[in-house]
């Protein structure tokens, strides 16, 4: 595949997961990388293998995507670094699980800082640049669950609609404008990363418990499984990619029931999540 082939690409929360194997896809291909995360020693490690796989150049930067300043500073510098921006991956996330009466607002407020505002800020610091470059693509990570809703996922849930939306307006603002900007908004299922286990949850829910229940359950798809399949839907221009069997399945199945797929969840979800503390 030569399509990104000294190609620029920025991709966030590439210290792990997906980002990670997206990372190193592109460096195979032989993309310049623009590479960010929170976590800077998973950062550089991604920076270290997509070296020795030959990317021709590989730049790393500890970044938080909810602080708005220090993205829209770090489009400007990367495209001034590399001199035109071609591929952006807004990738980086977190998860939240409990009810909503049970959250606290600090770990709300945490959790859309990242997922929806991160998603946000990197999509607006960066569309000038790939308008500019003449051949541009924009991805956004949302989630099957940007698609269907879950109990105990309520923020999740609401972020990753968000990121839907967002994505697929912009891409009709691309389209009108005759902008030559690809814009894709990607669905994964159960991804096999360590999302579960870093994620917080609320004093009613069982961290350990919820984690290797997703892990054990949910976690179908490897990351570099992920990766090939979102890097095909932005060869192919498409505007949603799903990824994985389930996100495909029970995308279907939302479908065909409409409204009524949430009284089917809420009696899966009934017997088969684990029981919360005390219960």
């Amino acid at each position: 595949m030569q399509y990104l082939r000294d190609k620029v690409v920025v991709i966030t929360g590439a210290g792990s997961g997906i980002g990670r194997a997206l990372s190193l896809a592109c460096a195979r291909r032989g993309s310049l990388l623009a590479l960010s995360d929170v976590n800077a020693e998973g950062l550089a490690e991604t920076g270290r293998l997509a070296e020795s796989l030959g990317a021709p150049k590989v730049r790393t930067d500890t970044l938080d995507v909810a602080d708005r300043a220090a993205v829209l500073a770090y489009a400007d510098d990367v495209a001034e670094t590399f001199g035109r921006v071609n591929l952006v991956v807004n990738n980086a996330g977190v998860a939240l699980a409990g009810d909503l009466v049970d959250l606290e607002f600090e770990d709300i407020d945490w959790l859309l800082g990242v997922n929806l505002h991160g998603v946000l800020n990197g999509t607006k610091a960066f569309l000038p640049h790939l308008i500019a470059s003449g051949e541009g693509h924009l991805v956004n990570i949302s989630s099957l669950f940007g698609l269907m809703s879950m109990p105990g996922q309520s923020m999740y849930n609401a972020a990753k609609y968000a990121v839907r939306g967002m994505t697929e307006s912009v891409r009709e603002e691309m389209l009108i404008a005759g902008h030559p900007v690809g814009v894709t908004a990607v669905h994964p299922g159960g991804i096999k990363t360590a999302i579960a286990r870093s994620a917080r949850v609320s004093a009613k829910e069982d961290q350990a418990a919820t984690a290797a229940y997703f892990d054990k359950h949910l976690a179908r798809t490897t990351p570099e499984k992920a990766a090939e399949v979102i890097l095909a839907g932005v060869e192919k221009e498409k505007a949603r990619v799903l990824v994985g069997a389930d996100a495909h399945a029970l995308h279907l199945v939302s479908t065909v029931l409409g409204s009524r797929y949430q009284d089917v969840v809420a009696r899966f979800a009934r017997r088969a999540m684990p029981p919360k503390k005390g219960a």
